[in-house]
């Protein structure tokens, strides 16, 4: 049966507290009646500004409809308390680290977050849902949101990712983000619980984590640091603006059904470089300096397990949901540098409280 999103009554969303997950909350704000939960452990990483901002402008009733949840997946204990007090009828799984460079140095956090995480929401979810009666039983859903980085590295003649390309991951975080693909696969088949599994390509926008390329080239330019890139930079990755993706999501969740998978991409294939100049050229337009940004650029040893090319063939969801990107990378790439901009005291503030340093690479 189709998903009645509009008119659920509470809708759970781990990781909301993160780029993905808070542009989702504010898109259900608006198309939904329902209460919204945001289950956060509130890492590095983590802002609830977006939200915050967004709350302020809503009038009082508005606000009522949402309530944040300090909780950490790995605590499964706080996670049955978590879901049986938000009493769902829909969950988005956002909640994961996410960070290649950070799981190459820290590999036991994404394992922890990553595995432990999902095995215990998976866990806690099945046992609540068994109880659930018939009619919410069949309505209900949890739906997990992966990475592309699943499937390894492409060189440049592959076919694009599909639903039916084999798991290769290369990295500490894909490998954990794998095996997290394979336990909501596993809780399908052997429990029935209504599933959904997502595999996205590169997301960007406003109010992500500064340590991504994107936002990193803005911040590092405008601070006239070094814009380091690694290799020769022609590592390809395919982009969607984080809108179309939650848009996606949304659309999912009320079309497929459980024990579905779908590959979300943008159409949108860029070599890291190219999209590094493209931010230069941007602000060589609207916030030009004594030379061009580009003589910012420097080719820096590249990171262990670099994939060569990630790309999302979506004609699954396209042909089943009907959803296909709205936006332009070239329009949305300039309206997001115009936002880090305006919003360097945020990336700022964000940065020191995770203590990372901008001058790093973020892909």
């Amino acid at each position: 049966m189709e998903v009645d999103l509009k008119n659920s009554k509470s809708i759970l969303v781990t990781g909301g507290a993160g780029f993905i997950g808070n542009n989702l909350i504010r898109f259900l704000f608006k198309n939904t009646r329902a209460k919204i939960f945001n289950l956060d452990k509130l890492g590095y990483s983590s802002s609830l500004e977006a939200i915050d901002k967004y709350l302020n402008d809503l009038k009082i009733e508005s606000q009522n409809r949402y309530e944040f949840l300090n909780c950490n997946l790995v605590n499964d204990k706080d996670v049955d308390h978590a879901i049986k007090y938000s009493k769902p009828d829909i969950i988005f799984n956002l909640a994961a680290e996410s960070h290649v460079d950070r799981s190459i140095d820290s590999p036991l956090n994404f394992i922890e977050s990553n595995i432990i995480g999902t095995f215990n929401l998976l866990n806690k979810t099945l046992s609540y849902w068994k109880e659930l009666k018939s009619y919410k039983k069949d309505s209900f859903r949890l739906i997990h949101i992966s990475t592309d980085e699943v499937f390894g590295s492409l060189s440049n003649d592959d076919p694009r990712f599909n639903e039916r390309t084999p798991y290769d991951p290369s990295s500490p975080y894909s490998a954990s983000k794998a095996s997290s693909d394979h336990l909501v696969n596993a809780w399908f088949h052997t429990y029935g619980l209504p599933v959904i599994t997502t595999n996205c390509t590169n997301n960007y926008g406003p109010w992500q984590f500064p340590e991504k390329l994107i936002p990193l080239t803005i911040l590092n330019a405008l601070s006239n640091n070094s814009i380091s890139v690694y290799g020769s930079g022609m590592n390809i990755r395919d982009w969607i603006y984080v809108e179309d993706h939650v848009d996606a999501l949304c659309q999912i969740i009320q079309k497929a059904s459980p024990g579905e998978k779908y590959c979300v991409g943008g159409n949108s294939e860029r070599t890291n470089i190219e999209v590094v100049k493209h931010i230069c050229s941007i602000l060589d337009e609207i916030k030009p300096c004594d030379s061009p940004y580009s003589e910012l650029i420097i080719f820096v040893k590249d990171r262990p397990g670099h994939d060569n090319r990630y790309a999302i063939d979506s004609s699954k969801i396209e042909k089943e949901i009907g959803w296909s990107p709205n936006y332009n990378f070239e329009d949305t790439l300039k309206k997001t540098v115009q936002w880090y901009i305006k919003n360097q005291k945020w990336c700022n503030k964000i940065l020191k409280k995770s203590g990372y340093d901008k001058k790093r690479i973020g892909i």
